[in-house]
């Protein structure tokens, strides 16, 4: 059998309104690891496939609520962070999975360890990267600024498509215009949306390079679930995840996180780190992008050391 192969694909129903696509695929006698997508609303692609060994691991990709091929594409109704939880629960009963690895990247991280909290008895280990776990300083930093200082450039772009005579913040003008506006309004915002996003995850980017990622996936899903997301804190209680890591204190972990990420800073994943007994920390050269390759060659490396 070639395990790189799909064996298994198509769309779980996990609500009236909402079907979730998922790809399953490696040896169905090895390891199981379920891969959570950034964002909210990236979706997988084909490339991040690349980490693992399909001879000796089963991985389940799936497109979170809304994301990339899931349907119906980019709707925000009935989608927060418990809808996501749940969803995982759905996903592993329908594939008969009682315990799983978790292997998530950025947003995936917080999904990873807020699931893992809810219902750690179905998690053997975490394995994160980009860490982010919805605290007021990563996403102020995104958000109103922290940025400015690498990559001026890039938040003058993003920061002025908000007139000065608003009284909207960044996120609220953009999440209104993406809901609102007249169809030109909605492309503009979404694209500049995810153009600022993809400008700033990887070390020495060009705008060419970022207008050729956005042209290789469906950002618009990216872009309207992150605002409906990061508007309402990722509908969960303030310092949530750091009040609730003695649940998971059992559970290994380890984080690859890049020392220069602009999008999650490395403080976070120290912080962890700190708080927590069975945790491993590699910060390594480079950004948020798990195609830095120190980033992913270190995934790749812990990947093939687990199983």
């Amino acid at each position: 059998m070639d395990f790189k192969e799909i064996t298994k694909s198509g769309f779980l129903e996990v609500s009236a309104i909402h079907k979730l696509y998922y790809e399953v695929c490696g040896n169905p006698n090895g390891e199981t690891i379920l891969f959570l997508h950034g964002g909210p609303g990236a979706g997988f692609a084909d490339r991040d496939k690349r980490f693992f060994n399909f001879e000796k691991q089963q991985v389940v990709f799936y497109d979170q609520r809304g994301a990339s091929r899931s349907l119906p594409f980019g709707s925000i109704v009935e989608n927060t962070t418990q809808h996501l939880v749940e969803d995982i629960n759905k996903l592993l009963d329908f594939l008969n999975l009682d315990k799983v690895t978790m292997f998530g990247g950025s947003w995936g991280t917080a999904l990873a360890l807020i699931y893992a909290i809810q219902f750690p008895d179905k998690v053997k280990e975490l394995l994160l990267r980009g860490v982010y776990i919805v605290d007021k300083e990563s996403t102020e930093h995104f958000l109103e600024g922290g940025v400015a200082k690498e990559f001026p450039e890039v938040w003058k772009r993003f920061s002025q498509n908000v007139p000065k005579e608003s009284n909207s913040s960044i996120i609220d003008y953009y999440l209104d215009k993406m809901q609102n506006g007249n169809t030109e309004e909605k492309k503009h915002f979404a694209y500049e949306w995810a153009f600022y996003e993809i400008s700033i995850f990887k070390k020495g980017i060009t705008s060419e390079e970022v207008d050729l990622i956005l042209n290789q996936f469906p950002y618009e899903s990216l872009s309207i679930m992150e605002t409906h997301y990061l508007s309402k804190g990722c509908f969960i209680k303030d310092n949530y995840i750091l009040d609730n890591l003695h649940v998971i204190d059992a559970i290994p972990m380890k984080i690859v996180h890049g020392k220069d990420d602009t999008i999650c800073p490395v403080s976070v994943a120290i912080e962890l780190k700190s708080r927590l007994k069975n945790c491993e920390l590699y910060v390594v050269e480079g950004g948020h992008s798990d195609s830095e390759p120190e980033i992913e060659t270190k995934l790749i490396e812990l990947i093939n050391k687990m199983y």
